[in-house]
């Protein structure tokens, strides 16, 4: 068995027991589904962290290939919208 932080399976089921006697058989498990919900919030924003980090580097790498700056230099990006048409006319 993996010892969890040194607590022994004595220590692990007096636990238990103080917490069903504090919360009730009906309480604990949807306190434990919260906690599980909770931890797997947790997780999936870290991951999202992880992966927009790096995004971020891939995107700078491919930004710095040198025939990417050739293929967009006459370009604007910029859209023109139909107020602006009129000001320039």
């Amino acid at each position: 068995m993996v010892q969890f932080l040194f607590i022994g399976t004595t220590e692990l089921l007096l636990i238990g027991g103080i917490a069903l006697l504090l919360f009730g058989g009906k309480k604990l498990p949807e306190m434990m589904r919260g906690l599980g919900q909770g931890v797997r919030e947790f997780k999936k924003g870290v991951n999202e962290v992880k992966d927009s980090v790096e995004g971020g580097a891939e995107q700078e790498e491919n930004a710095d290939a040198p025939g990417e700056k050739a293929k967009h230099a006459g370009t604007d990006e910029r859209k023109v919208t139909d107020g602006e048409k009129g000001q320039r006319q």
